[in-house]
């Protein structure tokens, strides 16, 4: 009877090469852990955008990659929100700015093709960190060791396994972690645009009775678009041809960046979320779109994502320190404990904005209104949400 090969063994193996992965993998290995990243090569290109926030690109400064991402990013100055949903209580323009909290910007907009491809190098480059280009089959999660059974035979064996594989994730279904899931009646169409007039760094929002039509800056007279519409408004706006797309989405956009030209294939994507139960099972803890999916608005995803990442790599890099075991049951609970708030806290705050759109409960609509006006009205409140919207428990912090 042959023998089963010994498996390579790592600190830690990351399941999953998307942005969370890789950055989890950098953060860790340049802590002294040993880590492998297991992930087959990306196929397609990704023509989408993500917003970063402050406290992520503090992240991606501290492990050295915000200098590369820096050039091919916009800064994001003010963010505008209109309300033209039409409906009898409608809420007055709200512009945040970032100059009342002392900052620059809020944070960059940047295309998800530049973003992985600047990681996919660094990953490349560093080392202790090794790159398996194949996808996980299957997980022992044994007593001492996680061992990660690949689809092309291979054995890789680790104290804890990293789940960043996404929202149909095969470790989280190994370790039997369910999960919430559920749907809007939203179709999301994104693309970018080329556009007349010069954006100023500004964000726009635009409530409408489907959910938000929103742009956001890139670099020069660009702006990535989210245009959130029911099934048969997303079908019927995929079946314009180009300029006539552009022409729409200007109509929508009440002409304030001019004239619209589409700098990418438009997409779309049905809307919907993602809880999992737990965030850790024996040697495993979940991170990103494992753990949280929610509707792509007000730039949560990927910042909620790194916060996962730093919590965990701050968990274990004091268990390292005291020579405990990573991949225990204590040190993991201490990770889900730093997490869940944030979690939940921000699935709901998105899930309640998505649905007071859609509403036309005129309870809701008046409060929706009342509060963005308040937001307008208030500094101190306002405040308070744009230091909440970058950083969990940020804006309840006295501040002069």
């Amino acid at each position: 009877m042959a023998r089963k090969p010994n498996p390579a063994q790592f600190d830690i193996a990351i399941v999953g090469g998307g942005p969370s992965g890789r950055i989890a993998a950098l953060t860790l290995a340049q802590q002294g852990l040993s880590c492998v990243v297991i992930a087959p090569g990306t196929a397609r290109a990704d023509g989408r955008t993500t917003a970063l926030w402050q406290k992520s690109i503090e992240l991606l400064r501290d492990i050295g990659v915000w200098a590369d991402i820096e050039g091919s990013a916009a800064p994001l100055k003010k963010m505008r929100m209109i309300d033209v949903t039409g409906r009898l209580f409608r809420a007055p323009e709200v512009v945040f700015d970032s100059v009342e909290l002392g900052l620059e910007e809020f944070g960059f907009n940047i295309l998800n093709g530049d973003l992985n491809a600047v990681l996919e190098k660094s990953c490349e480059a560093q080392p202790g960190l090794a790159l398996i280009d194949d996808s996980v089959v299957d997980v022992d999660f044994g007593e001492e060791l996680a061992t990660l059974k690949t689809a092309s035979g291979k054995a890789i064996a680790a104290k804890l396994a990293v789940a960043a594989d996404g929202r149909h994730s095969t470790l989280r279904e190994a370790a039997d972690i369910e999960v919430r899931r559920w749907s809007y009646p939203q179709e999301a169409v994104v693309l970018n645009l080329e556009h007349r007039l010069p954006h100023h760094s500004i964000s726009t929002e635009f409530h409408t009775p489907t959910g938000p039509f929103t742009l956001v800056p890139l670099p020069g007279r660009q702006s990535s678009l989210v245009c959130v519409e029911t099934p048969e408004g997303a079908a019927a706006l995929l079946a314009l041809d180009q300029q006539e797309l552009a022409l729409e989405f200007e109509r929508r956009a009440h002409s304030i960046l001019g004239a619209f030209s589409l700098a990418s294939h438009p997409q779309s994507f049905p809307l919907s979320g993602l809880g999992a139960k737990k965030l850790v099972g024996p040697r495993l803890a979940l991170i990103g779109e494992t753990a949280h999916v929610f509707p792509p608005i007000g730039a949560q995803g990927l910042n909620l994502s790194l916060r996962d990442i730093a919590d965990l790599a701050a968990v274990l890099l004091a268990a390292a320190r005291t020579h405990a075991d990573i991949g225990s049951t204590s040190v993991l609970a201490s990770y889900e404990r730093k997490r869940l708030v944030d979690i939940h806290s921000r699935t709901n705050a998105v899930d309640l904005l998505n649905r007071s759109l859609l509403t036309g409960f005129l309870p809701v609509q008046v409060a929706r209104s009342a509060g963005m006006y308040l937001a307008g009205k208030v500094g101190p409140l306002r405040r308070m949400l744009m230091r909440e919207g970058l950083a969990p428990g940020s804006g309840f912090q006295l501040h002069k």
